[in-house]
């Protein structure tokens, strides 16, 4: 590859533009004397001076011809027309001979100097692409068809060790061992491999590969473009340990988030118990059901599936009805005014802990986002849904509303996405990803509206569970 500091000799020779109109004039004299010396240029002097022109039109540029044309044109007629006389009266043929001379001549020169300046600023180009090349941090070569290194630039050298003495001439198989090089393709191709460094240590790189042709069309090889991946291999497989590990955690933050509404669950199940003796033994069932709830929780966050077995009919009214009881202490602690409206008959199919979790967890995020004195408003009613693919299909519609604060617009879009939640220091982010996950899964919806105005503030979460969407269904 050639240096972008090395310029050719005739790069710096243009610069000096008093020793190319020096030269022309050299020129004009030389054209002269090899007329004097060669007889048969005696019967046409013109061309000897027209090739003059020409080659300082080619090689030093359109002002030197015109200099060239215009000493010719006085060598002329000095020397050939009227030896040693200049004469600027000429006859007529002669200056009808001399006058073509000169147009000629001019013409060529505009030729030879378009011509020149293509070809300046082809080789400019090519110093330009030769530099690129030259000092480009990935490797960049060339092979013929049968494999054999014809270019080497620097970041070759950097990357596989050998300098371009060492390496163009060797066979591409120097540094990629016994693997095949590229499938023969007309069309570039990108793929990974491990190549092979000077010290016989091995790298993985990534290759891009394109055919070169000549000016025919034929394909005389192949140009590569090389980049050593190695460190972002490494990357990334230390990305994927840390991916296990932050599923790890996520494993146990769902585990604790879930596991810690039936703990609170119990723990005012208990409280009841030992201040209404009376019914201890309905609140000692329901805590038993909670600590069941809990182990289906763990089951599934080991790898379980949620709720073992096949769904049954469950009464979303009754159930409604058990959460808020046992959620009554932290709600009158709180002064929190509650409204409930329950049909008796509104039954689902469905996995009963799964859907206590879902509801579960919809009111504790609605207790949460409630200020002391703040109300609270539960509905359950038989419905039909909303589904295109079975319309007016029978269910349950379960709606959980308060006048909290309300969820900002901005985040709406986001909240059921897991780990984004809107709570300050509390809070997984889970709750609501796992209740959607939950409400799919029973084939049906969840929406939700919300507004932050003052004094108008709140959130209506809306539930639409479909009957006899899990028949046949298996936890």
């Amino acid at each position: 590859m050639q240096s972008p500091r090395s310029l050719p000799a005739r790069t710096l020779f243009e610069k000096n533009r008093l020793g190319r109109y020096c030269l022309s004039l050299g020129v004009t004299g030389l054209a002269l004397y090899i007329w004097w010396l060669w007889p048969v240029m005696h019967q046409d002097p013109f061309a000897i001076f027209i090739a003059a022109v020409i080659v300082c039109a080619r090689f030093l540029g359109f002002g030197p011809s015109v200099l060239c044309t215009a000493t010719s044109a006085l060598a002329l007629d000095y020397f050939i027309f009227h030896p040693r006389h200049l004469s600027l009266h000429l006859s007529a043929n002669d200056s009808e001979r001399l006058f073509i001379f000169v147009l000629v001549a001019l013409l060529t020169a505009g030729l030879a100097r378009q011509r020149s300046r293509a070809e300046l600023r082809a080789s400019h180009a090519n110093q330009r692409m030769a530099a690129i090349v030259e000092s480009s941090d990935d490797a960049i070569l060339s092979i013929t068809e049968d494999g054999t290194i014809e270019s080497w630039n620097r970041g070759a050298q950097k990357l596989y060790g050998y300098s371009p003495d060492e390496a163009i001439g060797r066979n591409i198989r120097l540094i990629v061992g016994d693997e095949s090089v590229s499938p023969s393709s007309d069309r570039p191709t990108a793929y990974r491999a491990e190549h092979l460094r000077k010290d016989g240590s091995r790298l993985s790189v990534s290759l891009s590969t394109s055919p070169l042709r000549d000016p025919r069309g034929h394909r005389v090889g192949s140009s590569m473009i090389v980049r050593d991946i190695t460190t972002q291999l490494k990357a990334e497989a230390a990305l994927r340990r840390n991916e296990r590990l932050a599923t790890a955690g996520r494993m146990a933050a769902t585990l604790a988030h879930e596991i810690n509404n039936p703990l609170e669950a119990i723990t005012n199940l208990i409280y009841l118990a030992r201040h209404e003796p009376a019914r201890s033994d309905n609140y000692l069932e329901i805590a038993d059901q909670e600590v069941q709830h809990i182990a289906a929780i763990s089951r599934q966050t080991l790898g379980s599936v949620r709720d073992a077995g096949s769904p049954s009919r469950v009464n979303v009214s009754t159930m409604l009805e058990q959460i808020l009881r046992v959620s009554s202490r932290k709600l009158a602690d709180r002064k929190i005014e509650i409204k409930t409206q329950f049909e008796a008959e509104a039954e689902v199919d469905g996995f009963e802990g799964e859907l206590r979790q879902l509801f579960s967890n919809l009111i504790g995020n609605s207790m949460d986002a409630l200020a002391t004195g703040g109300r609270l408003t539960v509905r359950v009613k038989r419905s039909r849904g909303w589904n295109p693919l079975q319309p007016f299909q029978p269910g349950v519609r379960v709606l959980v509303a308060d006048n909290g604060a309300g969820i900002a617009r901005g985040d709406v879009p986001h909240i059921f996405e897991a780990f984004y939640t809107t709570k300050v220091d509390v809070g997984t982010g889970l709750g609501l990803w796992v209740s959607q996950g939950v409400v799919q899964k029973h084939g049906g919806t969840i929406k939700v509206r919300s507004r932050t105005g003052v004094g108008r503030s709140g959130s209506v979460f809306s539930v639409f569970l479909p009957v006899g969407s899990l028949v046949g269904v298996k936890g």
